[in-house]
C-alpha cells in the first residue's frame, strides 16, 4: 500500500546543458526517468513519446530502442516496489526534484561500482527494503548507458541519508 506524502520541493542542481554538453548523460537519465514515471502516473503516452524523442535525438533510433527498453524496465521496477508515489517535476522544469536526483545518483553509483551508495539511493527512493528488483534493473540500465558512452559523473552520487533527513536547501550544494 502506498502512503501519500506532501509534495517535496525541487532541489535545484546546476542548470542542465544541451545533450552535447558534459551533462548530456545526466540530462538523458534524469529526463528519461521523469517522463517515464510521468507516463506511468498519468497513463499519457505523450510522456513516453517525449522520452523517446530525447533518447533517439541523442543516441539514434537503434541505440535509443535498447536504452529506452532498459529505462522502462527500471522505472517499472521502481514504481512496483515503491511504498509511496514517486514524484517527478513537470516536463519543462530545469532542475531535478528529490526523487529524480536519487534516481540519477543510483545510476551513477551503478556505473562507478559504488554498491553501498546505489543500494542506499534505491532504499531512499522507494522507501522499502525490497530493493533487489530495482537494483537489478538499475544495474542493467547503467551498463546499457555506459555502453552507449553515456557515463554519469561520480560527483552525482549523493548521500542518500542526507536526502532523507536534511532540509532541501542544503542538498546538492
Amino acid at each position: 500500500m502506498r502512503r501519500s506524502s506532501a509534495a517535496r520541493p525541487v532541489i535545484a542542481p546546476p542548470p542542465l546543458q544541451t545533450l552535447s554538453g558534459e551533462r548530456g548523460a545526466e540530462r538523458l537519465i534524469g529526463l528519461g526517468f521523469r517522463y517515464w514515471v510521468a507516463g506511468y502516473k498519468s497513463g499519457d503516452i505523450d510522456r513516453w513519446e517525449e522520452a523517446w524523442r530525447i533518447y533517439s535525438s541523442a543516441l539514434g533510433a537503434n541505440a535509443a530502442r535498447t536504452a529506452v527498453s532498459e529505462l522502462s524496465a527500471w522505472v517499472r521496477a521502481v514504481s512496483a516496489a515503491a511504498r509511496r508515489e514517486i514524484e517527478v517535476c513537470a516536463g519543462d522544469c530545469a532542475g531535478f526534484c528529490r526523487d529524480e536526483c536519487l534516481a540519477v545518483s543510483m545510476i551513477a553509483a551503478c556505473q562507478h561500482n559504488t554498491c553501498p551508495a546505489m543500494r542506499a539511493c534505491a532504499f531512499a527512493l522507494i522507501e522499502s527494503s525490497l530493493i533487489d528488483e530495482v537494483v537489478h534493473h538499475a544495474e542493467s540500465f547503467a551498463v546499457t548507458m555506459r555502453g552507449l558512452d553515456q557515463v554519469l559523473s561520480p560527483g552525482l552520487i549523493v548521500n542518500a541519508a542526507a536526502y532523507a533527513s536534511a532540509p532541501v536547501a542544503d542538498l546538492r550544494q
